[in-house]
């Protein structure tokens, strides 16, 4: 019961941190650098480790970690895809590279647990059901 209920609140958290960095990426007095970080540490937290330490590593080493962790394949799904978002955030700050980086560590993610990422990773609608799901 206690891993379900931690399990919920993990998945809930995500859904708001990416809704929030969607909404700052579409406001235009806002900073994408921002948002990105955002989704970065809340990834970090995810694992238990610090998100920047964590995404520094290669994209075989980011799944490695996962795998070690025994990270949960519904969490897997919500790193890939906050990854995803993270890239679009830092494409429109101008850091090119290291939306590449995001960009092969979520397909990294999504080749190992077996996820099919989303062509628009703007395109949130299913996971907050995915979210709610989680806590059925």
């Amino acid at each position: 019961m206690f891993e379900q209920d931690y399990l919920m609140k993990l998945l809930l958290a995500f859904y708001q941190a990416m809704f929030k960095s969607l909404r700052r990426v579409t406001d235009e007095d806002e900073d994408p650098k921002e948002a990105a970080d955002t989704l970065d540490e809340v990834v970090g937290n995810a694992v238990g480790m610090d998100g920047a330490s964590l995404l520094s590593l290669t994209p075989e080493s980011v799944v490695g970690v996962l795998q070690v962790s025994g990270t949960d394949p519904r969490v897997a799904e919500f790193i890939a895809r906050s990854l995803l978002l993270s890239s679009e955030c830092l494409t429109q700050a101008k850091q090119g590279a290291l939306a590449s980086l995001r960009v092969e560590q979520a397909r990294a993610i999504a080749d190992a647990y077996g996820i099919d990422l989303p062509d628009d990773p703007t395109d949130l609608s299913d996971l907050k059901e995915m979210a709610e799901q989680a806590n059925a």
